[in-house]
């Protein structure tokens, strides 16, 4: 994770493209009361391993850059960027096909180490469960990723509006009724995966397909291929129109996923990926995050429900994956959230 002063350093380096140690540390030391030179250098140190920045030079000639040779991880100041319109911001517009090769290693081999560290915790505090203590949890889950994963896409049900409908199938007063169908069919999605979890240690269309039905059951929405344009609130990103370009980016998506051995970055690319292909006319972003849970629960890591995540956040890291193809601010988002699931379920 980069903290506060560490993003002060890239902003700077973003902003001036070529500068020294003895430069950096003095914008920070004005910028950071109390912050010593080692401390900087520290951060410095730390963002070259992170392959964020490059060290060249020698000598009295070392200055640092920005790492720009893997779009997915480099450095974008989210407010700058997000302080720009829609229509003015620099952008990558059209589907990028050449997507599909550029992820090796999503995650540093610290954040690796991190994750897994976490994920052992998980498992830990999973064995001493009772068979009915751990199906409470799965309950607890089930309430508030189906809560969260609904707000993230508009419904205006509360967390507990969500446990008595799921609890008690009583619908709250004042909404619409898609709305109530909206989370009961992410029970049910979370349900027939948590009943059928080998099911996606490999996912495919079919897996990717059966999910969104239950998603968008009695929701007015197509269970199939689109074959139309779509947009997206916010960003002038427009993806793929043609239903058999849709059907192979999919396939291509689902090839990455199967094919990367580390479970949360497999997690993580299904959220990106099947959000940037869009492969229906809607219910793209649902599908993709209880994809991304399957895939954590049949590989036996820790599932996140999200519950955190402020929307907007998670809206602009979407759009800097759209716009830029960047993943850095929402892997950012998928660590916390899994520190946030591992400390609060189970």
């Amino acid at each position: 994770m980069i903290n506060n002063r560490q993003k002060q350093i890239l902003r700077y380096v973003s902003e001036r493209g070529r500068v020294t140690a003895a430069s950096i540390i003095s914008e920070i030391s004005r910028k950071v009361d109390r912050v010593s030179k080692p401390t900087v250098l520290r951060d410095l140190n730390a963002l070259l391993t992170a392959g964020h920045i490059v060290r060249k030079g020698a000598g009295q000639s070392v200055y640092y850059e920005l790492k720009t040779d893997n779009i997915l991880s480099r450095f974008i100041d989210v407010d700058a960027y997000f302080q720009i319109s829609p229509e003015e911001r620099k952008i990558k517009k059209n589907f990028n096909w050449d997507i599909f090769v550029q992820f090796d290693g999503v995650f540093t081999e610290d954040e690796r180490i991190e994750l897994e560290k976490l994920n052992n915790v998980y498992l830990e505090k999973r064995s001493k469960l009772s068979t009915l203590a751990f199906q409470k949890e799965i309950e607890r889950l089930t309430i508030e990723l189906s809560w969260k994963s609904s707000e993230l896409e508009g419904n205006t049900y509360t967390l507990i509006d969500t446990e008595i409908l799921i609890k008690e199938s009583r619908e709250a007063p004042g909404h619409n009724s898609h709305e109530a169908i909206m989370i009961l069919n992410h029970k049910r999605a979370l349900d027939y995966i948590f009943s059928r979890s080998e099911k996606f240690s490999n996912v495919g269309l079919a897996d990717t397909r059966g999910l969104h039905a239950i998603l968008v059951k009695d929701l007015d929405i197509s269970d199939d291929f689109r074959d139309i344009l779509v947009r997206i609130v916010g960003t002038e990103y427009q993806p793929l129109d043609n239903s058999f370009q849709i059907k192979e980016a999919l396939e291509k998506a689902l090839g990455v996923i199967n094919n990367i051995s580390l479970t949360p970055a497999k997690a993580l690319l299904a959220i990106l990926l099947l959000s940037y292909v869009q492969p229906f006319v809607d219910g793209n972003k649902r599908t993709s995050r209880l994809l991304a849970t399957a895939l954590l629960i049949a590989h036996n890591w820790c599932p996140i429900s999200w519950r955190s995540v402020d929307p907007a956040e998670y809206k602009k890291a979407m759009i800097l994956f759209y716009e830029q193809n960047s993943l850095r601010y929402f892997k950012e988002l998928f660590i916390k959230q899994f520190i946030f699931a591992v400390k609060n379920y189970f």
